[in-house]
């Protein structure tokens, strides 16, 4: 069973529906208690940093959170600002995050005018590494982008995909149990149903 955080921001029906048509469960939960069972995490996200920040502390669930991802070392999967929402401090709002990655959320700053901001649409993410999560998609994978902010590892390590909008950036980043993506799976057809059907494997 999946638990997707329901915090206020993001398209948790599409996510669930997209979990659901693999042939997966989830439930979407704002319940510190009903969170603190789950065996798996997804932290989804549309919007600003500041305000995903602002209703995280709201809600009452980072030590919840930072107790089953830190500790208990659950698999934790963020989407978009769900991702940007894992570093450690964001220009967006200028405001620190969860610190689950030594990482920073910026903004794009573009040259050409042919790249436009925000980001948007499909485009191509280079795996970097061998990890359980990017299983069959090696090979000319395509998800679909909404961003205006990307996130910047300190540590190569962590760096598990890259992508290039003018000048590549970092678009996936995996530390242990902890894997963010920048792109949105549950709108990536068949590339995002096997990047969630391999979280669901993770175990």
């Amino acid at each position: 069973m999946v638990t997707i955080i329901d915090y206020g921001l993001g398209n948790l029906a599409s996510i669930q529906n997209m979990i659901k048509k693999i042939g997966g469960n989830s439930v979407i939960s704002s319940s510190a208690e009903e969170i603190n069972n789950a065996q798996k995490l997804i932290l989804p996200g549309v919007g600003h940093f500041e305000k995903g920040m602002e209703n995280l502390y709201n809600s009452g669930l980072i030590s919840t959170l930072n107790d089953l991802v830190l500790q208990k070392k659950i698999p934790v999967l963020g989407i978009c600002l769900g991702m940007q929402l894992m570093t450690s401090i964001s220009e967006e709002g200028n405001v620190e995050g969860l610190n689950w990655v030594e990482a920073d959320t910026v903004k794009f700053k573009i040259n050409s005018p042919e790249f436009k901001i925000p980001h948007m649409g499909w485009n191509h993410v280079a795996f970097k590494k061998n990890e359980p999560i990017a299983e069959n998609l090696y090979q000319e994978a395509r998800f679909y982008f909404v961003h205006s902010y990307y996130v910047r590892c300190v540590r190569q390590e962590e760096v598990l995909g890259t992508t290039v909008y003018e000048s590549p950036f970092h678009s996936a980043i995996i530390k242990n149990n902890i894997i963010g993506v920048q792109f949105h799976p549950e709108k990536s057809h068949k590339f995002g149903m096997q990047l969630l059907h391999n979280f669901l494997q993770i175990k």
